[in-house]
């Protein structure tokens, strides 16, 4: 028995993290309990309600069931005895687990035949101990091992840890050294750390410090999130070395931990790409999208779930861009699509009306299956594009999209924000608070006293919604509202404006589309470190590089992008692929997938980026931009994706003290 990770490494052909995940969990765990006379035979894959998540954001039942799984089961459920069969037993390290584990397999009739147990994280010596003194259960165990995979893939290039509650629970009232706190923090770094096993990747883990302006400013303990957050990775990786095979010993990439207070604005302004915009407007569960298809029996309409994701190339191909050019694209993709498909020329009767020729009707009856599935296909995309485009025009987000980028760039103020509440009156109540908490972060002095109650009143916002908007103060880090508040005064009001711009344009950015000017700032935050500009004194590091390593440092920052390619474990590898391609039909998409991994070259180190509190889909989309941009592959994890409405009803539970119904007992 081994309580270390099986020997995993990312030689050879490159994949993403994402298909590092899911090789981990069908090859290393799965696979690997074939062993002797069980290889043709079946068993049992049993799980706890967090590594069901783990295994289903990775992989399909239908790969789980290629690995020989008859049968999954829940840890907690009252399971039928199958004493001929073996159990794989993927679970946390707790001792709830643990205490199920041991029931299972203990006394004259064990439920399996033989357990292989994989632990989700690092595992406490005690839990070990406990299961090696149960002498009747120790020789049924046919491996024990920390697997060390807890994280959720959501994308080729995302991660979350799954701390849904973790703006609450970190930046919330009253929760400073709570066990909640604590325990938030510790699965966090826990979950990140995991994936950096995963991947064998040991980087250096750089945070957003926290610092005064000067001694009358207190730190907060909001403040000082990210700082313990990398304090407790750094624990873990540094354990990793000493416990893991193949670890390696020299820093191989980068991870910069954030937190939501580094930009505000990302959450709440509308994002105009195909991807923001379905998850803004259209009601979706994660990536599902349910829509109407009509009944093959001929009856009403029958409601069918799909998942848009990367196994889509479509979705693929246009999620990124700004959903003017999508719609295009699209337009373009299906005219073409029909005029070269002899299949959809006839079903859409485009031909001349002359009879058909044998030879036609060979190349329809050829066409056909490719036709109905490229048209399944591209007709969804098309409903979805026609979806947004109308709920565009029914909501009037051109123009609001416009004041919230014009107040982002200080080319709007307060005369522009009054006129547009008082001629907007039908404007949804989301959309006017979206709108507030922009300028309040612009203008943050237009809320002092009463005038923030002011201007709730003119947009008709309910206290609650006031809230939303107070509580973005929670999030401002006090140094930074200091030194927004020393600026000097100016009766310019143009100049006014401009030096509350929240963004600069920035300088050989070319705008092909209107309304995408606004940029999160992380993708500033990226660049300079890539370049090595990043202020050491903003943004410490953990592991300070050594002279030998780095060859010195300039100035106040920390150069890390020339450390030898001998120190990695891996290849150095990113992707040319995230630029969109033009494509002229409906199946060329499919180029996209296929030269997706084919593109990635021996360049940069990965850079990982974490923030804590929730990722929006523009920041995700920064990620795949930037990977193509410097040429390094660059990862975006957080403990959530939130979309706008999500962002907000989180942002008002950090000063909730009203009960809930929940909480009542009668």
């Amino acid at each position: 028995m081994s309580m270390s990770d099986s020997d995993f490494s990312s030689h050879g052909e490159y994949k993403t993290f994402k298909q590092i995940s899911r090789d981990r969990l069908l090859h290393e765990m799965l696979r690997s309990s074939k062993v002797g006379d069980t290889k043709s035979s079946w068993k049992v894959l049993i799980m706890d309600k967090v590594t069901v998540k783990v295994m289903s954001y990775s992989c399909k039942m239908a790969d789980i069931t290629e690995e020989g799984i008859s049968l999954v089961e829940d840890l907690f459920r009252r399971r039928q005895p199958l004493p001929s069969m073996d159990a794989i037993y993927f679970i946390q390290p707790t001792k709830e687990n643990i205490v199920m584990f041991l029931s299972d397999m203990s006394g004259r009739v064990p439920l399996y035949k033989k357990a292989f147990v994989f632990f989700s994280s690092p595992t406490p010596k005690e839990l070990v101990t406990h299961i090696k003194n149960d002498t009747s259960v120790l020789p049924r165990i046919g491996a024990l091992k920390e697997f060390n995979l807890e994280y959720f893939p959501i994308d080729s290039q995302g991660f979350i840890t799954d701390n849904e509650k973790a703006l609450e629970q970190l930046f919330g009232e009253d929760v400073e050294n709570s066990q909640i706190y604590d325990a938030c923090l510790n699965t966090m770094a826990m979950r990140i750390a995991t994936m950096f096993a995963s991947l064998r990747e040991f980087p250096f883990v750089r945070y957003r410090a926290s610092k005064s302006l000067d001694a009358s400013t207190v730190t907060s303990f909001r403040e000082l999130v990210p700082t313990k957050l990398a304090a407790l990775v750094w624990n873990y990786l540094s354990k990793y070395k000493t416990t893991i095979p193949n670890f390696p010993q020299a820093e191989t990439c980068e991870l910069i931990i954030l937190d939501r207070s580094v930009d505000q604005i990302a959450p709440v302004i509308h994002e105009w790409t195909y991807d923001a915009m379905c998850h803004d407007l259209l009601e979706m569960e994660g990536n599902k999208y349910v829509h109407e298809v009509p009944s093959k029996t001929g009856g009403a309409p029958e409601k069918k779930e799909v998942l848009l994701e990367d196994h889509d190339p479509i979705w693929l191909e246009l999620r990124h861009a700004h959903i003017a050019d999508a719609s295009e694209r699209l337009h373009d993709k299906m005219t073409n699509f029909i005029s070269k498909n002899k299949a959809a020329q006839i079903q859409h009767g485009s031909r001349d009306g002359s009879e058909l020729s044998t030879r036609d009707l060979q190349k329809m009856v050829q066409a056909l299956p490719q036709y109905t599935e490229q048209m399944d296909k591209l007709s969804l995309h098309v409903e979805i594009a026609g979806k947004i485009n109308r709920l565009i025009r029914e909501l009037g987000l051109r123009d609001l999209g416009q004041l919230e980028q014009d107040l982002v760039f200080g080319d709007a103020g307060a005369k522009e924000v009054i006129n547009f509440l008082r001629t907007n009156q039908d404007a949804t109540p989301e959309n006017k608070l979206r709108l507030l908490m922009i300028y309040s972060i612009v203008y943050p002095e237009k809320f002092e006293a009463d005038k923030g109650v002011k201007l709730m009143q003119l947009a008709k916002l309910s206290p609650d919604d006031m809230k939303a908007v107070n509580n973005m103060r929670l999030l401002e880090r006090q140094s930074d509202a200091k030194k927004a508040s020393m600026g000097g005064f100016s009766l310019k009001f143009d100049a006014q404006k401009k030096k509350n711009a929240a963004r600069k344009d920035r300088t050989g950015e070319e705008e092909a589309w209107q309304l995408s000017r606004f940029y999160p700032m992380i993708e500033e935050i990226i660049e300079k470190l890539s370049k090595g500009d990043l202020s050491k004194d903003d943004y410490s590091c953990m592991n300070d590089p050594s002279p030998t390593v780095h060859g010195g440092t300039r100035g106040a920052s920390v150069r890390t992008t020339q450390i030898p390619a001998a120190h990695s474990i891996r290849s150095r590898r990113t992707a040319t692929w995230a630029r969109p391609r033009h494509s002229d039909d409906g199946c060329s998409s499919d180029s996209v997938l296929k030269n997706a991994l084919n593109d990635f070259k021996n360049m940069g180190q990965r850079i990982f980026v974490f923030i804590i509190g929730g990722a929006t889909r523009s920041e995700l989309r920064v990620c795949h931009k930037l990977t193509t941009k410097l040429k390094r592959e660059v990862i975006l994890g957080s403990s959530s994706i939130d979309d706008p409405p999500q962002f907000i009803s989180k942002l008002k539970m950090l000063t909730t003290k009203e009960l809930s119904v929940d909480d009542i007992r009668i």
